[in-house]
C-alpha cells in the first residue's frame, strides 16, 4: 500500500469537507438576514459541490470543493406589517435557508471529515508499525 497516496486522498477529503462546513456555517449565520432595503433580495442559500480530479503527483483520484452554487428556490415570506422592510402587503422576504437542513448537512460533513481523519490516523499507525518492524 502506498501510504503517501492514502494520506493525500484523505487530506483532500479533509480540505473539501472543511470548505463545505464553512459554507454551511455561513448559511446558518445568515438564516434570518433580510435585504438592506425594501424590495432587495435577502441572503440566498449557498450550495457547496464536491468534485473529483486526478492528481498526477499522487497518481490517484482526489476530491475537492467544487463550485459554490446559489439555491434558486423561493424565499420564505413572513407577514410582519410593522417591519421596516415590509412591502405594501406587510410581507418581508426571508432567506431560503432551512436551519434543519443545514444542520443535517453539517452533521454529514462532520462525519465525513471524521472518517477522513480516521484514515489519516490509520495510515500513520501503519507507517509507525512498519518502521517498528524494519527496526527489529
Amino acid at each position: 500500500m502506498d501510504f503517501t497516496r492514502a494520506l493525500g486522498v484523505a487530506a483532500s477529503g479533509l480540505k473539501a469537507q472543511a470548505g463545505r462546513m464553512r459554507i454551511i456555517a455561513e448559511n446558518l449565520a445568515n438564516a434570518d438576514s433580510v435585504g438592506r432595503t425594501t424590495g432587495a433580495e435577502p441572503y440566498r442559500r449557498k450550495i457547496p459541490t464536491i468534485g473529483s480530479e486526478f492528481d498526477r503527483e499522487l497518481g490517484a483520484q482526489v476530491v475537492e470543493l467544487g463550485r459554490v452554487e446559489r439555491d434558486r428556490s423561493n424565499f420564505r415570506i413572513k407577514h410582519e406589517p410593522g417591519h421596516p422592510l415590509a412591502d405594501a402587503n406587510g410581507d418581508v422576504r426571508l432567506p431560503n435557508v432551512d436551519p434543519l437542513i443545514e444542520q443535517m448537512d453539517m452533521r454529514e460533513a462532520q462525519r465525513t471529515y471524521e472518517a477522513n481523519l480516521n484514515m489519516v490516523g490509520s495510515a500513520r499507525r501503519m507507517i509507525a508499525r512498519t518502521l517498528d518492524i524494519l527496526r527489529a
